[in-house]
Formats: C-alpha cells, sequence, structure tokens
C-alpha cells in the first residue's frame, strides 16, 4: 500500500470524523435517531461549492456550517412543535433538502471545483500533506469546542436531556429548546463534513450523502466498542478514531480486491458486527451478574 493511498484514507476518515462528531450530539448525546445527516451532508458539499467557485472557500465552510444548522432547526421544530416522531422528522427534512441542495447548486446534479483555489490551497508547498494538515486542525477544532461546551451549563442540560428527559423537564428546563439546540449543532457539523468534503474532492454531486448515516454511526459504534471510556474527552477521541478506523478497512478491502459497489454492503456488515458484539458482551455481564 503506498503512501498515496495511506493519506487519501486518512483524509477521508478524517472528514468522515468531522461529520460523525455531529451525529455523536444527536445519537450519543441526545439518543434522537437523525436521519437528516443525508441530507444536510450534501447541503454543506453543494453551499461550499458555490462560494469555492466565487473565491470564497473559507466563508464556504462557516456559512455551510450556520446552513446546516437551520436544517437541524428545522428537524427540531417538527419533532418539539409539530410532535412528529423523530425518524420521520428526519426524512422528511432530508427529502425536502433534496430540492433545497439542487437549488443551490444552480439546478446542476454536479459541480467541478478543480480550477478554483480550495482551503487547501495556502498549504500546497507541503503536498502530500498539506490536505491532512488541514483536516487535523479542523478536527482539533471542533473536538475542542466540544468538550468545553459539553462541560458547560447549557452542554450539560443538552446531555442530561439525552439521559432523563423528565428530569430535566422537572427542573423547569426547556426540553423541546434542548432538543432543537443539539440538532442544530449536530447538523452543523455534519454539514461542515461536508463542505471540507466537497472541497477535498474538487466537486459537489447531489447524491454525495447518501449513507452517510450508516458511516456515522459505524464510525460511532466500532470507535466506542474499542474505546470503552465514558469521559467526553475519551468519547470524542472514539468517535474520530472509529471514522478512521472504518475508513482504513474500506480502503483495505479496495486494495485487496472489492468492488467499489460493494462499499456499503461491507459498511452494513460492519455496523451489525460492532452492535451484535457490544450486544452479547452485555448479556455476559447480565449472566455473570
Amino acid at each position: 500500500m503506498n503512501l498515496t493511498v495511506v493519506l487519501g484514507a486518512l483524509e477521508l476518515g478524517g472528514i468522515f470524523a468531522i461529520m460523525s462528531l455531529g451525529l455523536y450530539i444527536s445519537y450519543k448525546v441526545l439518543n434522537l435517531p437523525d436521519l437528516t445527516v443525508d441530507g444536510s451532508f450534501t447541503l454543506g458539499c453543494a453551499v461550499s461549492a458555490m462560494f469555492t467557485v466565487h473565491s470564497m472557500p473559507y466563508l464556504g465552510l462557516f456559512l455551510a456550517f450556520v446552513i446546516g444548522c437551520l436544517a437541524g432547526v428545522v428537524t427540531g421544530v417538527l419533532i418539539t412543535k409539530l410532535n412528529i416522531m423523530p425518524l420521520l422528522s428526519g426524512i422528511l427534512t432530508m427529502t425536502a433538502l433534496y430540492s433545497i441542495n439542487l437549488r443551490i447548486m444552480g439546478d446542476s446534479p454536479n459541480i467541478s471545483l478543480f480550477e478554483f483555489p480550495t482551503v487547501f490551497s495556502p498549504l500546497v508547498f507541503l503536498a502530500p500533506y498539506d490536505k491532512l494538515i488541514v483536516i487535523i486542525v479542523i478536527i482539533l477544532i471542533v473536538c475542542f469546542f466540544l468538550h468545553y461546551f459539553l462541560r458547560t451549563q447549557l452542554g450539560l442540560a443538552l446531555r442530561a436531556c439525552g439521559d432523563n428527559e423528565d428530569m430535566v423537564r422537572a427542573s423547569s428546563i426547556d426540553t423541546d429548546k434542548m432538543k432543537i439546540l443539539g440538532l442544530a449543532l449536530a447538523n452543523g457539523f455534519v454539514s461542515l463534513g461536508g463542505a471540507v468534503f466537497a472541497q477535498h474532492q474538487a466537486f459537489s454531486d447531489i447524491a454525495s450523502g447518501t449513507g452517510m448515516m450508516v458511516i456515522g454511526l459505524a464510525s460511532i459504534i466500532v470507535g466506542m466498542t474499542i474505546i470503552k471510556k465514558d469521559k467526553i474527552g475519551f468519547q470524542l477521541m472514539a468517535v474520530v478514531f472509529g471514522a478512521v478506523f472504518y475508513r482504513a478497512i474500506l480502503t483495505i478491502a479496495l486494495q485487496l480486491g472489492l468492488p467499489s459497489g460493494d462499499l456499503k454492503l461491507l459498511s452494513a456488515i460492519l455496523v451489525v458486527i460492532a452492535i451484535a458484539s457490544t450486544n452479547m458482551k452485555r448479556k455476559r455481564r447480565r449472566s455473570k451478574c
């Protein structure tokens, strides 16, 4: 396996880590199944691509995060104010985002960014490590932010809402606002991952977000199966490690001759194995008790 393949796996793993850190908020912190992910990831790709075309790649990353947060707010409002089931709310927002993403991309299913400068361009003199350095910096910023935020009073209320909603409501905390906030942050980081992905791949496609929910869940479950710690810092580390490990497995599978069309099947199998192994360990512990 040559250096280019290894760096490619690390770079994509890092991008998936950014997206998975967003999914961590909805899946682990809030304990809400949010299917908006596939749509908000593509949303980040679309926004980032359009601003990159107009020579504003950094603004594209920032606005991708902001608009991703708005997508999360929509899902949160559907859940809390209209009392629509979380799964259906995510599906509805994801479906609506397909049309919105297409409009953002000027009704074109894909946009090429090969001729335009990206956030990776200033470090081109450090090639072939330029892209990896930028991705690592973004991951560190996201991790530091989440580590700090989830330990603040607001962050603790958000975590408590996912652990015991009735107790939080009894403490006069507005759980609806907590859910909306959590889903906004979650989809904001997912969209940011999509924005980085578009500039890394030098294109944006309307189908870029297909399967990102499975990739995010695989990263979280695999990472937390290997790193079993309850502290926030270790959990964030587990998500990042899981994303890189997941991508490394796919890269090795491709190098061994697995058809690219079978990657989704392999992803599903990895998730099943990770969940099944975790459940089996829990059953063993209960049987011993």
